[in-house]
């Protein structure tokens, strides 16, 4: 017999809340943060064919569907502490919701976060997470802080890059072919990205203004520069670049490093006699950082090379409305 909402929910996605004062099984969770420290909140939905392809497994989707959430406390310099999960999808199906919580719950364990409530139901499949973090009052990282002749850094994996989630994508559509070994790298940064939640802890007091990279370097960039009323000079040549993506023309290496979308990355600048602490806070989270670029007064965001030439590039962010993984 097939499982009920709430047989379903005590079966996979009821366990012990010890932070929280009311976890799964009521109308509200309860929730007392520690205190002198403010709140952090936000929500992500996961939509399939817009997020997600069919084909990804369970627990890469749990994961991701957690993880980039996460990716946002990283970005305001939060410690994660709760969330919440609305889950709907058109059947019951218990191997995959197995797959789904071993992924979530797997990833929750690692940064010490707890479920506690939501909501399910049926229609076409679709996650959306609600994360709950907490962050010393005036600490908090934000998207306005970015100040002239402040440096500019992007985190990424030791030995990797940027742009290796859109590559993937491109393999999926058809556009490009990658071998085996190389596909499941850059499959794995599409549907298994590792939120930043440590450097973004060490980063507070740090950085001046922070991001994380969902939609494209470019245009997650120009978010930051927008609330910051400055402009910046991005250096190309200075982006990380996985030895995957690097055997791709350089034309598709930009394309998928400043506009591709789905890194996850930390984005952020910090005054250049910070630099230290900036490496030191990487070397502590264990990811590497590069620095890609400078913030300048005058808006607008110009891109050059690595002899400070302009490159005329025309690049547009990930759109949800325009783009996907079937579009």
């Amino acid at each position: 017999m097939s499982l009920g909402e709430f047989d379903l929910i005590a079966k996979y996605f009821t366990r012990p809340t010890p932070r929280a004062v009311l976890g799964v099984g009521d109308d509200c969770a309860l929730l007392q943060p520690a205190v002198g420290l403010q709140w952090a909140v936000s929500s992500d939905m996961l939509v399939e064919g817009r997020h997600f392809l069919s084909t990804v497994r369970p627990e890469r989707l749990g994961h991701k569907a957690l993880a980039v959430n996460l990716s946002d406390l990283a970005a305001c310099g939060a410690r994660p502490v709760a969330f919440t999960l609305a889950l709907a999808m058109p059947r019951v199906d218990e191997a995959f919701l197995a797959g789904l919580a071993q992924g979530l719950f797997d990833l929750a364990d690692v940064h010490g976060i707890e479920l506690v409530g939501g909501d399910t139901t049926a229609g076409p499949l679709n996650l959306c997470i609600t994360v709950f973090g907490e962050v010393p009052p005036g600490q908090a990282l934000r998207r306005d802080g970015a100040r002239a002749g402040e440096t500019l850094w992007v985190s990424h994996e030791v030995g990797g890059g940027v742009g290796d989630a859109r590559l993937a994508l491109e393999v999926f559509r058809g556009h490009v072919s990658l071998a085996g070994d190389d596909f499941e790298a850059v499959r794995r940064a599409m549907e298994q990205p590792q939120p930043r939640v440590a450097l973004g802890l060490g980063l507070r007091g740090v950085a001046s203004a922070a991001i994380d990279l969902s939609d494209g370097l470019v245009g997650d960039l120009g978010h930051v520069l927008q609330r910051s009323g400055v402009g910046a000079v991005l250096q190309v040549d200075a982006l990380p670049i996985s030895p995957v993506l690097a055997r791709q023309p350089r034309a598709r290496q930009l394309q998928c490093a400043l506009a591709g979308g789905d890194d996850y990355e930390l984005l952020f600048s910090a005054p250049p006699e910070a630099e230290a602490r900036v490496r030191a806070a990487a070397a502590q989270a264990g990811v590497a950082v590069a620095c890609i670029g400078r913030i300048e007064a005058s808006p607008g965001l110009r891109l050059v090379d690595a002899q400070g030439v302009a490159l005329p590039l025309v690049l547009q962010a990930f759109d949800h409305f325009k783009d996907g993984p079937d579009a």
